[in-house]
């Protein structure tokens, strides 16, 4: 009982922190896909990703020619304070539509 015991714990604390990096992950995504479609048609894209992004995330959006390109990413915190950060990101693609005053990152 005395060795399972820590052993039990470090099982717990990797997959409550799997979890929380699969959850920042999902909000990293959902925060590319909306910069993505708002630099799209001529908003800016940055803002919009960093309203729907998680705490402390980075969002960069860049255009290419007709296709804009925008990626989120943002630290996880291990459930240990001596553990390190782990970095989640998302990347989405969308392309300029038509009609519109053009991609603004």
């Amino acid at each position: 009982m005395a060795a399972g015991l820590p052993a039990l714990l470090l099982l717990l604390l990797t997959g409550l922190t799997a979890v929380d990096a699969v959850t920042t992950r999902a909000g990293c995504l959902d925060a590319a896909r909306e910069a993505a479609l708002a630099a799209s048609r001529g908003e800016p894209g940055t803002a919009a990703g960093t309203r729907h992004a998680p705490a402390g995330a980075e969002v960069s959006v860049s255009v290419a020619g007709e296709q804009v390109s925008a990626t989120v990413r943002a630290p996880v915190r291990a459930l240990g304070a001596r553990l390190p950060r782990l970095t989640v990101s998302a990347t989405a693609v969308a392309v300029v539509e038509p009609g519109n005053p053009g991609p603004r990152p």
